[in-house]
């Protein structure tokens, strides 16, 4: 006897097949019995599509009354989401602080920085190129006010260079604190001194009348360009001292 494959066996309903246990004979299964073994049945092509012909009908009919009323078709999901995505993205207008012409990190604040290393330079490089100005006190200390003024705006001339490589400027009350204390302290220095030295050349030049026997003009030039480093200096410390301000009131 050959093999054969075997069969399923769909088992009927017992309701059913009640009267074949007791000598009927078997009966066939119900019609609903045989409908719910075999699932759902796939509707008719025309019933199909008479139904999605209404269903577009009725779409198209709500959308009509829609803007009738006055109310535009609801967005897509995925375009509703972008647009809150780009305008969560967004920051709120007044939030980010504007840096000002001049403050650290941007190119007018680099050109201050090199301005002022420049001028005091100079008035060092002027009072130097003198024999005697050790023989007073008050171009001691502009040689010195002015050497520290040159360093203190290499340096953030400097960091300047880096922040407007990096693309990065400075809001932290740290460094705004930083930057306005030491402007205000070398600038407070740099106006002693100048304020100094020209004290002493008008009293050589006039009251004394010893400009002869001394460089009154290299003093006059270099007591001009500590005075001119302290002008140039002068709008780092009100910038500075704006900023620390700020970024401290938003910390």
């Amino acid at each position: 006897m050959f093999l054969r494959h075997s069969h399923p066996v769909v088992h009927p309903d017992p309701a059913v097949t009640a009267p074949a246990a007791q000598g009927q004979g078997p009966v066939a299964a119900a019609p609903a019995a045989v409908a719910q073994a075999q699932g759902p049945v796939a509707p008719a092509p025309a019933a199909v599509a008479q139904g999605q012909g209404q269903g577009q009908g009725q779409g198209q009919a709500a959308a009509q009354a829609a803007q009738a009323q006055g109310h535009g078709p609801a967005p897509a999901p995925a375009a509703a989401a972008q647009g809150a995505n780009a305008n969560g993205n967004t920051p709120p207008p007044g939030v980010l602080m504007v840096d000002p012409r001049g403050a650290p990190g941007t190119r007018w604040g680099l050109a201050a920085r090199l301005a002022q290393a420049l001028l005091a330079a100079a008035a060092v490089a002027f009072m130097a190129s003198t024999d005697d100005f050790r023989t007073l006190t008050a171009f001691r200390l502009l040689v010195a006010a002015e050497s520290l003024q040159c360093l203190w705006s290499l340096a953030l001339a400097a960091v300047d260079v880096y922040a407007l490589l990096v693309k990065r400027s400075f809001r932290t009350p740290r460094a705004t604190t930083i930057y306005s204390t030491g402007d205000w302290v070398t600038g407070a220095l740099s106006f002693a001194a100048a304020s100094g030295s020209a004290a002493m050349t008008t009293l050589i030049n006039n009251d004394l009348l010893l400009c002869s026997e001394n460089h009154c003009p290299t003093y006059m030039a270099a007591t001009a360009m500590a005075f001119l480093s302290w002008f140039a200096i002068a709008p780092s410390c009100v910038i500075n001292l704006w900023a620390a301000v700020y970024s401290v009131q938003r910390a």
